[in-house]
């Protein structure tokens, strides 16, 4: 791929949530456009070689700097030299943002209601989605159930409660749900497509998935989406395809 599609950008700051799991800032260039639940290419050399991989953006459209949410790969040829960042150190973005993971793809049924479902690291395209006022205007119920396997996995969740505060102010249909699947002592700790199928995450969201008003989209591990999108299907939802249906998803990985 020609260098010329991407911009050298600095790193800005690193958290570290967990000894493979961290966050990162970067520049932003006055040219890096992006819609809410998009992802950007980011490059990093390794060794001659510029390796590049698929991020989602954590931060709104509208923040001046961007911020992204990564896995430690063991062994992986981008992940395990990106952990190391430290702040100065240089990448490289891609030019033009991707992806249709987005709530502009929804034209039937009309919002309602939005399901987030993620597992790790799939959090940060809808942490992006709910920095935009448009997603608390269009509707009246929005759930983020985000699964991870322990309870040090929970990352964000100050940021969950200061985001739903700042950008839902008045907005009384939010709840955040967090699955911990290895913890026995945790309120919910099944898989989401067993607690879709057995119907206790709708029972802890008080809230029914509906073919005539839930939006729903996942991101995270591939085999949850696609166990949870089967899942969905028996409650009678649709994939969503131009413009219409229930369930949309992030293929990017």
């Amino acid at each position: 791929m020609s260098i010329e599609k991407f911009s050298v950008e600095k790193v800005l700051s690193v958290q570290r949530w967990t000894s493979n799991l961290f966050s990162f800032t970067m520049t932003r260039p006055a040219h890096f456009k992006f819609t809410a639940g998009q992802f950007a290419r980011i490059g990093l050399m390794v060794g001659d070689e510029l390796v590049i991989r698929a991020y989602s953006v954590v931060s709104s459209p509208y923040d001046e700097t961007l911020e992204f949410f990564s896995i430690v790969v063991p062994d992986g040829a981008f992940t395990s030299n990106l952990q190391h960042l430290k702040v100065g150190d240089e990448l490289y973005l891609e030019k033009i943002s991707y992806g249709y993971l987005t709530l502009a793809r929804y034209q039937q049924p009309l919002p309602q209601d939005l399901w987030l479902l993620a597992t790790g690291t799939g959090l940060a395209p809808f942490l992006s989605m709910l920095q935009d006022f448009e997603t608390w205007k269009k509707y009246q119920k929005i759930t983020l159930v985000y699964s991870v396997r322990t309870e040090s996995e929970l990352a964000y969740i100050e940021r969950i409660q200061e985001i739903a505060e700042l950008f839902g102010e008045g907005h009384t249909g939010f709840k955040f749900v967090p699955i911990i699947t290895r913890d026995p002592n945790a309120a919910l700790r099944d898989r989401l497509p067993v607690l879709i199928a057995n119907g206790q995450l709708e029972k802890a969201v008080g809230l029914s998935f509906n073919p005539d008003s839930s939006h729903v989209m996942l991101c995270g591990n591939p085999q949850m989406v696609d166990d949870t999108k089967e899942a969905l299907k028996q409650r009678g939802l649709t994939m969503n395809r131009r413009g219409e249906g229930n369930i949309a998803v992030e293929n990017y990985w």
